[in-house]
């Protein structure tokens, strides 16, 4: 991956965007974009649309999505101590929570806390054993009391996990929310390397949505917006090459082994088959993964927006999805950019996808 490109992998996974306060991420996308699109917009949803003329004219229309919104926190109440009670934000695991550093993202800039807990010696037997429910966990940002606390932060503020992106061995890396700002930045990069390449002979629409952690709510909006022809979702999947994965239940997958095509239900075969000989193709390693279901991903409500979109879903192999730590690897990143990228090269009519 190239230096620049790392870059703005690692600014936009660092800046904060818990579902419903995804402007920081957005405003990294719509800067990286503009030299690049023939247009972009944001919805009233916040969704950032950028828009790349193809070459000719009723060309079929093309989504890209990967949401920008990460998991987070919350701040309900402040008590008279001046601790942070908070409810998740996304699906945050109780069990990982306590004893972590968190920013809570203020009016007046990000405020450094630490989620406190009792201390092991202090903790009765059958209670070294029971999860803490987030309702009861607090974030300690350093104040003697309510009033102090207050001035400082607002019931409504979004929080973070404070940590970013860290390289460990090889082109493995580690950060929170890959989930799925990864997606975004996959969405993006396709956007220029098309862009790069000349017109398409598509409607190119690169969507990073909103609010996916919470239902999807982002994708929903602008799908119906943009009435794609040919809708494909971005986003992570569980790698199960690692201790305590069930491979029969999930699959087999490994990070560094290139994308994971979804295919079943929510996958129009036409359009996985066209995926899956691309990749061949341009040589470019890939997995496969049987969704028998709803993919649980933007591509359930791009399918079935309006009269409905030839739908795919690319994954790329996430470890330790929804914690701190979650590790991918930047090679399988750029295979996924190098497919989607050459795919959309490909796309001719409505009609290549209709299932025979």
């Amino acid at each position: 991956m190239k230096d620049q490109d790392f870059d703005f992998l690692k600014e936009l996974v660092e800046a904060p965007s818990p579902s419903g306060f995804e402007q920081p991420a957005q405003r990294i996308i719509r800067r990286v974009l503009d030299p690049v699109a023939d247009e972009i917009s944001t919805d009233v949803m916040g969704n950032v649309i950028s828009r790349l003329a193809g070459a000719g004219e009723d060309l079929p229309r093309v989504m890209l999505a990967g949401h920008c919104d990460e998991i987070g926190f919350m701040i309900k109440y402040i008590d008279d101590g001046g601790f942070l009670f908070f409810a998740p934000i996304g699906g945050v695991d109780a069990h990982l929570v306590p004893g972590q550093r968190v920013q809570v993202h203020t009016a007046s800039g990000p405020i450094l806390g630490v989620v406190g807990k009792k201390p092991i010696h202090m903790m009765e037997t059958k209670d070294r054993e029971t999860v803490v429910k987030l309702k009861n966990q607090f974030i300690d940002i350093g104040c003697a009391d309510k009033a102090e606390a207050e001035k400082l932060v607002a019931i409504g503020d979004p929080a973070t996990f404070a940590v970013g992106l860290e390289r460990l061995q090889g082109d493995r890396v580690i950060s929170r929310a890959f989930d799925d700002k990864m997606g975004a930045f996959i969405v993006a990069r396709v956007l220029q390397e098309v862009q790069r390449r000349g017109a398409p002979p598509v409607e190119l629409f690169a969507v990073t949505t909103v609010q996916e952690e919470v239902g999807l709510r982002g994708s929903t909006t602008s799908a119906y917006g943009v009435n794609p022809d040919v809708s494909i979702a971005i986003d992570v999947g569980f790698a199960t090459d690692y201790p305590e994965m069930d491979k029969k239940e999930i699959g087999e997958f490994k990070v560094g082994k290139g994308p994971i095509i979804a295919r079943g239900a929510n996958i129009n075969p036409a359009l996985f088959e066209l995926l899956t000989a691309t990749a061949r193709e341009e040589n470019i390693p890939f997995q496969i993964m049987g969704a028998p279901r709803g993919t649980g991903t933007d591509a359930n409500v791009m399918q079935l927006s309006r009269g409905g979109s030839a739908a795919a879903l690319v994954s790329v192999p996430l470890r330790y999805m929804h914690t701190p730590v979650e590790l991918l690897s930047l090679e399988d990143l750029e295979n996924t950019v190098k497919l989607l990228a050459a795919v959309i090269f490909k796309i001719e009519s409505n009609g290549q996808f209709i299932p025979n």
